[in-house]
């Protein structure tokens, strides 16, 4: 999986394992070659030596990228790829393409999480609206979505059970760190937290989002360990027009903002169908400081990111996030961390900070995860104070289940746990 020869998907995920850059000169291997840090002791345990302390790598294995594969995976992969083989609660019964997938509950697993029924069969849907259709009929158990016909109405919907609850998702907007009046200086700091209390989320959430969405309080998400509302320092994320009018003024006596000629903009992509809330976004920020505030619809999110990526960006741009594994980590590192800007991770506006590194290091050599989200929040308050980002509003893990149903509830993938499905 690591050898670079061979071309696989999420290879990078090994990198904290010794052994890793070895395996990356691809002239020079055939693919065989193994990581150094990997040691077999016997059947059933190996060993894993790291070129680095990492308080979550017992959390990163549980991501996709580390999950086992049987021999017949590696005799024939895209036969492999037709008739699939796992470890999980189920296996799969039959694959029609473009029309289901039925899977049956695995009797061999071993796991600590058996299924509490006999199997789910995943039903193809080209239109969402039939889908959600079938489910208040009665003919569809569950759906991992809400048709946007319905997001203002699901929920009172007496035919279905509703879900409607923050997920692992968060959206933002970055400032790049060269930004004239928002750079990462006194002025571009208050500046940036007067963008933020001038932005009515839960009007954004309750009018343009028809309630699937929660406001931000914090970097991460509420489905992962450690989060909290109430960090200190966090109110910076609640509007306040007095708030913001304030710490605008207090810029201002830095470095005057020339309301003639200065404006904010923020630019995202047009083909994701964000304009409702880019538009809303910057109404509120208008309304609020009195400022020339606008969009930049970019009509690709190819075009968008390319611009991004080559740093010709000259506004504050859309992001936003979802993690690979259930940590705080994998979302404060990836995004602000100085190891991951300049192009060489997701830090987009190159955020720098050397005291919320620190912090990140620590959580790394952190004895247990417990110690570890105590440190990430004391990043967080850095966070705070710096807004590299706006964090505006987590995206909701929204479903349906047909009535009859027990048990609907999702995990931190934004996905219905259907091994405790049952009807």
């Amino acid at each position: 999986m690591a050898n670079a020869a061979n071309g696989m998907v999420n290879s990078g995920f090994f990198n904290i394992i010794e052994g890793y850059e070895d395996l990356q000169d691809t002239e020079n291997l055939d693919g065989t070659e193994q990581l150094s840090g990997l040691t077999v002791v016997d059947d059933t345990t190996f060993t894993v030596k790291l070129i680095e302390p990492s308080s979550t790598f017992p959390i990163q294995v549980g991501y996709t990228a580390f999950a086992p594969l049987p021999e017949s995976f590696y005799d024939d992969p895209e036969a492999f790829g037709e008739n699939p083989m796992g470890n999980g609660q189920y296996k799969l019964d039959h694959w029609t393409h473009d029309s289901e997938i039925a899977l049956v509950k695995n009797d061999d697993y071993k796991g600590v999480a058996p299924a509490q029924n006999n199997g789910v069969t995943f039903k193809v849907y080209t239109d969402v609206e039939a889908g959600y259709a079938d489910v208040q009929a009665g003919n569809l158990d569950v759906m991992e979505s809400v048709p946007s016909s319905a997001t203002a109405t699901f929920e009172t919907d007496e035919t279905v059970q509703a879900y409607n609850e923050a997920g692992s998702v968060i959206q933002t907007f970055t400032f790049p760190s060269d930004l004239e009046h928002f750079a990462d200086d006194e002025e571009g700091h208050l500046r940036r937290q007067a963008i933020s209390r001038a932005i009515d989320r839960q009007n954004i959430v309750d009018k343009v989002l028809n309630g699937v969405g929660t406001p931000a309080t914090d970097f991460t998400a509420p489905a992962m360990p450690g989060y909290s509302d109430s960090l200190e320092g966090s109110e910076v994320l609640t509007y306040d027009a007095d708030a913001a009018k304030e710490l605008w003024e207090q810029a201002n006596a830095i470095n005057a903002w020339d309301n003639d000629n200065d404006k904010l903009t923020i630019a995202y992509n047009a083909d994701g169908g964000a304009k409702p809330i880019y538009d809303a976004i910057v109404n509120s920020i208008t309304n609020t400081l009195g400022i020339t505030c606008e969009t930049n619809p970019i009509a690709t999110f190819s075009e968008f990111r390319e611009s991004i990526s080559n740093r010709t960006m000259e506004s504050a741009f859309r992001t936003g996030w979802q993690p690979d594994y259930p940590s705080a980590e994998n979302y404060l590192k990836p995004l602000y961390a100085s190891s991951a800007a300049d192009g060489l991770g997701s830090n987009d506006g190159d955020y720098k900070n050397p005291e919320f590194d620190a912090l990140i290091s620590q959580a790394a050599s952190a004895p247990d995860t417990e110690s570890a989200n105590a440190l990430y929040q004391q990043a967080e308050q850095i966070l705070f104070e710096d807004m590299p980002a706006v964090p505006l509003y987590y995206s909701n893990a929204n479903g349906v289940a047909a009535l009859g149903v027990n048990g609907l509830t999702f995990n931190w993938k934004n996905l219905p746990v259907y091994y405790q499905l049952t009807k």
